[in-house]
């Protein structure tokens, strides 16, 4: 596996988060919508009960998100995303010892999630919504940046790239620009591709054959592809049906230097990531 080219020391509001090492990020969707678990855990107690599970079974962070990003997606209102995610926040905060994460694009939600115990602020659009870098930085905590060109309702359309690897970092470089300028330090910064998002599967493929290119802009990757499109077209397997597809790309994530593997399957991604690490500890 690759060595960390980065600080691996990342403070993540009361918790602390050792990214020498690579960790699973549990998946936590609290959406009627989203593509593969969409509507299942929209109380309390049963978003509660799963984030439990997950921790049990290996992940060190839950990433909590109240609006759906699958492709075709409509936006929420601020109002409705707050009463999805604040109350699950509150309830992850005080009973179980993870880092939570927030998957939200909204200032609002950046802000009143930060008061209640969130650790990280992962945003697919890259702090670009008004106010949301600002945001993000008040908050104090670090933030996972995600390549998307437009808006998940119309990222589909027809994805185009002359140079996909340059544009890919040229975007994630310049929102890092973005970000030191309102005082977010590049140490709380963490880089995601956005497999799945303004990319055909193609596209997918070659980013991620080539993704250890973007350790050049040294900071850690978070990877999701998790039951996505790019594993079922590979395959030819419906949604439910790419567990072993998104472990193999788990398990190569992970070999290429990734440090935080985004997932719905937890226990099994945990699996990978232990048995990697047994035989790398090996003499």
């Amino acid at each position: 596996m690759m060595p960390a080219l980065h600080p691996t020391r990342l403070p993540c509001g009361s918790r602390v988060l050792d990214l020498s090492r690579t960790h699973v990020m549990g998946i936590l969707n609290v959406t009627p919508d989203s593509f593969s678990d969409g509507g299942r855990f929209r109380s309390i107690e049963r978003a509660l009960a799963h984030a439990r599970d997950m921790v049990e079974a290996g992940a060190t962070l839950i990433d909590v998100g109240g609006e759906s990003t699958r492709p075709g997606a409509a936006p929420v209102l601020p109002a409705e995303e707050l009463d999805r995610v604040v109350p699950v926040v509150e309830a992850i905060a005080r009973e179980l010892d993870v880092v939570i994460s927030v998957d939200t694009s909204t200032p609002e939600v950046m802000r009143e999630t930060a008061l209640a115990g969130a650790g990280l602020i992962n945003d697919v659009r890259s702090l670009q919504r008004p106010g949301a870098l600002e945001a993000a930085a008040a908050s104090g905590l670090p933030v996972c940046l995600m390549h998307m060109l437009g808006e998940p309702g119309t990222m589909q359309d027809a994805p185009s790239y002359s140079n996909l690897l340059g544009e890919v970092s040229d975007f994630l470089a310049e929102r890092m620009r973005a970000c030191q300028n309102v005082g977010i330090d590049a140490s709380r910064i963490i880089l995601d591709p956005g497999f799945g998002f303004a990319k055909t599967h193609a596209h997918n493929l070659s980013l991620f054959k080539h993704m250890p290119a973007l350790f050049a802009l040294g900071r850690p990757l978070l990877v999701g592809v998790s039951r996505k499109s790019m594993v079922g077209l590979a395959l030819g397997k419906p949604v439910d049906q790419r567990l072993f597809g998104s472990l193999a790309l788990a398990a190569l994530a992970q070999v290429k230097g990734a440090r935080i593997l985004r997932v719905h399957d937890v226990a099994q991604t945990a699996d990978v990531v232990r048995m990697l690490e047994a035989v790398e500890a090996a003499e």
